[in-house]
């Protein structure tokens, strides 16, 4: 007996049991078709270059008299909002009563090379939200920023407050110089303007490549070591490639937003500090005077739950709200926990301002 407390009929045990999953897991893959997501109905209200704006479609017609926009991060496909028919925000958001839209970024290619961020917050996500207040017929929307959308939306909405009722964040990084941010850590010294005119765009798998490297143990080898023990379940196998597949569906990023973003977000830390311009506008959080709720994970590993909170005293609003979620940065998407908790909470909060 070692350390380990390991005898010979226990290992013995353990590898026959782990044959026996191998065994079964190669019928159960061979019974598996291409796993499917973004599982609510869904229409086109406006289309721009390789933006789409989409409406979603309830079970029942909305009660809520002001849409919801969801804005979400150009590192990530958004179909993680509605990832499956069980662990969907839309869905769960729908069921509340809220009328929901979400822009789809597409993928960038070679031609949005100089696209930069007032491209797609004076731009983009400005041309969206008007699409979306035309299409319900109001004069103004709400906004859910999440993680880097969640930025974007901040800076929006405190350069055209007019016209955002209420703005939601969620996992969304405002402080990006918190000690425990690793990401912020690994690149405050990057030459950016160097990384961005030697190679462009910036590929989708060197970004997967740092955001696995954050846990290596976790997300290279523990999950898939895991996996082996759902081999023979269908159902949580199809679950498990349906995330896999989500995590290896990223975009490319358009080089010069890519720069500006790395410049005075993670390594000048502007959005917190002031000075960060987009275009020829200055963003200055105490604009943000419309009501505002903060949603973070308190586990999470790319945004830092005090990157978050420094949302409190950073906007001009005097009605302020922050929920901390017992989650991680995907699990706030998700989980169990997360479809009982978060789209409630967010439905009674629009509700109380309606």
């Amino acid at each position: 007996m070692g350390p380990l407390k390991l005898d010979a009929a226990g290992v013995f045990a353990e590898a026959q049991k782990f044959q026996k999953k191998l065994t079964a897991g190669m019928k159960v893959l061979g019974t598996l078709d291409d796993v499917q997501f973004g599982v609510t109905p869904k229409e086109e209200v406006y289309r721009e270059d390789k933006l789409v704006v989409y409406r979603f479609r309830g079970d029942r017609k909305p009660t809520a008299k002001t849409p919801t926009l969801i804005v979400y991060a150009l590192v990530n496909r958004p179909y993680m909002v509605d990832l499956q028919e069980d662990k969907s925000l839309v869905c769960n958001l729908l069921a509340q009563g809220e009328d929901i839209y979400l822009i789809d970024w597409g993928y960038p290619d070679r031609a949005d090379r100089w696209l930069t961020l007032d491209d797609y917050i004076n731009g983009y996500i400005r041309r969206s939200v008007d699409a979306v207040a035309r299409h319900a017929g109001v004069k103004k929307i709400n906004v859910l920023g999440i993680c880097q959308g969640g930025a974007f939306s901040l800076c929006f909405s405190a350069i055209h407050p007019q016209k955002v009722k209420n703005l939601i964040t969620m996992v969304t990084p405002v402080d990006f110089h918190t000690p425990d941010n690793m990401l912020s850590n690994w690149t405050r010294n990057m030459d950016a303007d160097l990384f961005v005119d030697t190679i462009g765009n910036v590929p989708a798998d060197l970004m997967n490549w740092c955001y696995l490297t954050l846990k290596p143990m976790r997300l290279l080898q523990q999950k898939y070591v895991g996996m082996v023990d759902i081999l023979d379940d269908k159902v949580e196998l199809e679950n498990f490639l349906r995330m896999e597949k989500w995590i290896f569906d990223s975009p490319d990023q358009a080089g010069e937003a890519f720069r500006q973003f790395m410049r005075d977000f993670y390594q000048g830390n502007k959005l917190l500090k002031g000075g960060l311009l987009i275009g020829k506008h200055e963003v200055d959080l105490g604009n943000v005077t419309m009501p505002v709720l903060n949603i973070f994970a308190e586990q999470d590993h790319l945004v830092p739950p005090d990157s978050s909170r420094a949302l409190k005293s950073a906007v001009g609003s005097r009605d302020y709200t922050q929920i901390a979620f017992k989650g991680g940065h995907i699990g706030i998407y998700v989980s169990g926990r997360a479809q009982r908790e978060v789209p409630p909470a967010i439905h009674d909060w629009l509700k109380a301002r309606a």
